[in-house]
C-alpha cells in the first residue's frame, strides 16, 4: 500500500509523540519514576532485567501485600464505570511501601471508554480495511488517548473469531477468519504498546456468543481450537508481544476459561512462552483454588475469589502452594517492570493533552478504509445531483454498539452534516426520518437520488435473535419495507448500512447501490461523503459473509451448535467457520468474504507460487486511481477422511493504491505453518502430502489466478 494514504494521520500523531518524548517500555530513567532510590530499593535499578528486579522485590513483600496485587481494587469498574469522566475501568492500588505503583486500566477495543473520547469506527470496520498499517494506527490512537486519561493498560484488541453472525459483539472483533484476526491484532498491539501503554488481548480462548455467556459449556475439538480460535492469541503473544491476555467466560471442554490449566498454563505459558499477566474478564472467576492453579494472575473488577481470606485458607489447606501465589505475583511485577510502569511518573489524566485533530483524522481515515461498496450499478460516485433525499434516522446519528466497547464521542459528524457540506449550495439535501414509509417514498420521488440509511442494534450482553434489519432494530420499524418503498419511488436509490455485522438484504436487487459503512465512529459523515463523491476510493472488503437467507448462516437451524441446549453447545462444525462453511456446503452467499468494489477495475496476472511465497501482478485497468485488495487463498489436501479441509483458507492479503494503467507485483510470504494443519495424534502442526491449490483474487468467490504446489496429478 502507498504510504501516502495514511501519511496525514500518521504524521500528525508522530508530531505529538515527538513533542511528548515518549519512551519505549524499559527506557525510562529511575530518577523520573516512582520506584525510588536503587540504593535503598535494589529492584529500582533499571539496568537489571525485569526477571532480576522481580526476584529482588518479591521476597520483600508480605503475604497480604502479595494477595493485594492479585485483584483490582475498584468496586466501580466494569460496564458502568467507564462512562464517568475520571473513572477507570479497573484500578490496582499497588503497594506504596515498596514503590509498587498503581495500575490504571481502561476499556478500549473501539476507543477509550472513560468520559468522552474519540469514537473510532467499530473494530469490524477496521477489519474491513484489510490493512495492517490501519490496525497500527488504530492501536496507536487508542493508546495515546488512554495514556492521557491516566491509564497504564487498555483492554483491547478483541480478536475472538466470529462463529455466528448473531453474536452481539460481532462489531467488536475482526470477523470470521483467524488469519485476518491474527494479522490485524499484532500491529494493533504494537501500535498501542509503542506509546507506553500495555494491551490486553481478549478473550482467551473461545468466546463466541452472549447468550448464556457466563455459564455456557462449550465443547470444541483440539484441531478446531488450534486452527480457528487460538491463532489470533498465539500471534498476539509471539509476534505482538502483548503485555496481558484476558481470559473470558464459560467452560471450554469442561474447564472454566479463567482456570483452564490446559490453555493458560500449558499452551499460553509453556508452549507459547508467554511471560506476561493474565487478568480475568469481569466476574469471570468461578473458584479460588481452580483459578490460582489454573493460571489466573489478577481478578477483575475486585477480589471476590482472590482475597486474603480465601487465598490464605486455600494455602493453609494445601490446596494452593505459596509457590503458586508467588508465581502469579511475579507475573504481575515482571509485566510492570517490562513496560516501565515503575520507572516513570503516573500518566496525567488530562484531556487537553490529547491531540483531538490527529485522532479525528485517524478516525476518518480508518472509516474511509473500511467502508465497503457491496453493489454499484453505475450510480456511484455521485455526479453532482441537484437534489438528494436522505432517509432514515441513522442519517442524523452515528450508530454504535453497546457495552464495554461503547465510546462517548468528543463530537459527531452525522451523514446529513457531512453530505450536506460536501454537496455544496448547488445541491438540495433533504431529510426524512423514514418513520412513515409513504412520506419517505414521497421525499424520495422528489429527489434525483435517494439514500436510505438502515441500522441494526448489537452489543454486549445480548445476541441478535435474527439477521433481519427489523429484528435487529425493532424500534425503527420495518426497515426492509422502507427500503423497498423508497426504491419503487426512486430508481436511483442507494442503501447505506450502519451495522455491526452481516444482515439480510432481500431488497438487494431493487436498489442501484449498497454501501456497508459499519458503526462508523465520530467522523461518520465526513468519511461517507468523501466515499460517495469519489474523493477517496471505498477501501473496504468484507471480513464477514453476508448470507442470502437466515438458514444459510453458520450454526443456523442446529440448536445444539447455537445457542446450545441446556447451556451447552457443541462446535460440531469444526473448522468450517465463516466462508469455509458456505464453500463446504456449496451455498452461495449474498456477498462473500473479501468482497468489496472499487470505483475502478483491476486485473491479475503472472501468478508464481512456491512454498516460500506467492507472487502476482495487479494492474489498474480503469480510468481512475483506486484501491485493490489482492487476497491469497490455499486449498489444502486432507491427510484423511477424519481431517476434512475447507475448499479454501485465507493465507495472505495486501492493499495497494494504483493509478490508471499502473501495475505492481505483490508478494504473499509463506511458511511451513501456512501449509500446515493441526495433527491431533502428534499434538503438533504437520504439513500433509498432496496437492495444494493456490488461488489469488479479489474475494473468496472471485478468484482470478490459480496455481498448484506439492504433489499434483
Amino acid at each position: 500500500m502507498r504510504a501516502g494514504r495514511w501519511l496525514p494521520a500518521a504524521a500528525a500523531l508522530a508530531s505529538v509523540l515527538a513533542l511528548a518524548a515518549v519512551q519505549a517500555p524499559g527506557e525510562a530513567r529511575a530518577e523520573t519514576g516512582r520506584c525510588g532510590d536503587p540504593a535503598q530499593r535494589p529492584w529500582c535499578d533499571t539496568s537489571l532485567t525485569p526477571d532480576q528486579r522481580t526476584a529482588l522485590l518479591l521476597p520483600k513483600m508480605t503475604g497480604d501485600e502479595k494477595i493485594a496485587l492479585l485483584a483490582s481494587d475498584d468496586p466501580f469498574g466494569g460496564p458502568l464505570g467507564g462512562f464517568f469522566e475520571n473513572a477507570h475501568a479497573d484500578t490496582n492500588d499497588g503497594i506504596e511501601r515498596l514503590g509498587i505503583p498503581p495500575v490504571y486500566m481502561a476499556d478500549g477495543p473501539a476507543g477509550v471508554r472513560q468520559g468522552k473520547a474519540t469514537a473510532l469506527p467499530a473494530p469490524i470496520a477496521l477489519a474491513a480495511g484489510f490493512d495492517r498499517e490501519g490496525a497500527r494506527l488504530y492501536g496507536r490512537t487508542v493508546a495515546w488517548e488512554a495514556r492521557h486519561r491516566g491509564n497504564d493498560l487498555v483492554f483491547g484488541p478483541t480478536v475472538d473469531v466470529l462463529r455466528t453472525p448473531r453474536n452481539g459483539r460481532t462489531f467488536e472483533g475482526f470477523g470470521e477468519d483467524p488469519y485476518l484476526s491474527a494479522t490485524l491484532g499484532v500491529p494493533w498491539i504494537k501500535g498501542a504498546q509503542a506509546q507506553g501503554v500495555m494491551t490486553s488481548v481478549k478473550h482467551m480462548a473461545v468466546y463466541t456468543q452472549e447468550t448464556d455467556r457466563l455459564s455456557l459449556s462449550m465443547t470444541v475439538d483440539p484441531r478446531t481450537l488450534r486452527e480457528i480460535y487460538l491463532p489470533p492469541f498465539e500471534a498476539a503473544v509471539k509476534d505482538g508481544g502483548a503485555a496481558t491476555v484476558m481470559c473470558g467466560f464459560g467452560e471450554l471442554n469442561g474447564r472454566w476459561a479463567c482456570q483452564d490449566d490446559a490453555v493458560l498454563n500449558k499452551i499460553l505459558r509453556s508452549e507459547w512462552g508467554f511471560t506476561g499477566l493474565v487478568p480475568s474478564d469481569h466476574t469471570a472467576v468461578q473458584d479460588t483454588v481452580g483459578a490460582a492453579n489454573g493460571g489466573l494472575d489478577m481478578e477483575l473488577p475486585i477480589g471476590m475469589k482472590y482475597n486474603a481470606f480465601l487465598l490464605k485458607l486455600a494455602v493453609s489447606q494445601r490446596k494452593i502452594t505459596q509457590a503458586t501465589i508467588d508465581a502469579h505475583v511475579s507475573n504481575v511485577l515482571r509485566t510492570m517492570f517490562r513496560f516501565g510502569v515503575f520507572d516513570r511518573q503516573a500518566y496525567p489524566n488530562d484531556l487537553t493533552r490529547i491531540d483531538r485533530a490527529a485522532s479525528q483524522t485517524a478516525a476518518r481515515r480508518i472509516e474511509e478504509d473500511g467502508i465497503t461498496l457491496l453493489k454499484n450499478d453505475g450510480i456511484l460516485p455521485l455526479k453532482a445531483p441537484k437534489s438528494i433525499a436522505l432517509i432514515g434516522r441513522a442519517a442524523q446519528e452515528s450508530p454504535s454498539g453497546f457495552g464495554s466497547a461503547k465510546v462517548v464521542p468528543f463530537t459527531t459528524v452525522s451523514a446529513q452534516d457531512g453530505i450536506g457540506r460536501r454537496a455544496g449550495s448547488g445541491t438540495k439535501v433533504t431529510y426524512n426520518s423514514g418513520d412513515n414509509p409513504g412520506d419517505a417514498a414521497g421525499a424520495a420521488r422528489a429527489a434525483d437520488v435517494a439514500i436510505v440509511f438502515a441500522t441494526d442494534s448489537q452489543g454486549e450482553f445480548f445476541d441478535k435473535s435474527c439477521l433481519t434489519l427489523e429484528c435487529g432494530e425493532p424500534l425503527r420499524g420495518d426497515q426492509d419495507g422502507l427500503i423497498s418503498a423508497v426504491a419503487k419511488a426512486n430508481p436511483n436509490t442507494i442503501v447505506v448500512l450502519n451495522t455491526g455485522g452481516p444482515v439480510l438484504t432481500p431488497w438487494a436487487g431493487q436498489v442501484k447501490g449498497i454501501i456497508e459503512a459499519w458503526y462508523p465512529g465520530q467522523e461518520a459523515g465526513n468519511a461517507l461523503a468523501r466515499v460517495l463523491y469519489g474523493d477517496v476510493d471505498p477501501g473496504g472488503r468484507l471480513p464477514v459473509t453476508f448470507p442470502v437467507n437466515e438458514n444459510d448462516a453458520p450454526t443456523s437451524g442446529n440448536r445444539a451448535q447455537y445457542p446450545g441446549l441446556n447451556k451447552a453447545t457443541t462446535f460440531s462444525e469444526g473448522v468450517m467457520v465463516g466462508y469455509r462453511h458456505y464453500d463446504a456446503k456449496g451455498t452461495a452467499p449474498r456477498f462473500p468474504f473479501g468482497h468489496g468494489l472499487s470505483y475502478t477495475t483491476f486485473a491479475y496476472s503472472g501468478l508464481v507460487a512456491s512454498t516460500k511465497a506467492v507472487q502476482v501482478t495487479v494492474t489498474n485497468t480503469g480510468d481512475r486511481s483506486g484501491v485493490a485488495v489482492p487476497q491469497l487463498y490455499i486449498g489444502m489436501p486432507s491427510p484423511g477422511v477424519d481431517v476434512p479441509q475447507p475448499p479454501k483458507q485465507l493465507k495472505g492479503y495486501t492493499k495497494v493504491t494504483l493509478a490508471p494503467g499502473e501495475s505492481t507485483k505483490v508478494t504473499f510470504p509463506l511458511s511451513a505453518r501456512s501449509l500446515a494443519y493441526w495433527n491431533v495424534e502428534a499434538k503438533a502442526w504437520k504439513v500433509a502430502d498432496g496437492c495444494y491449490e493456490v488461488m489469488v483474487g479479489s474475494s473468496s468467490r472471485q478468484i482470478a489466478q490459480k496455481g498448484r504446489l506439492g504433489t499434483c496429478r
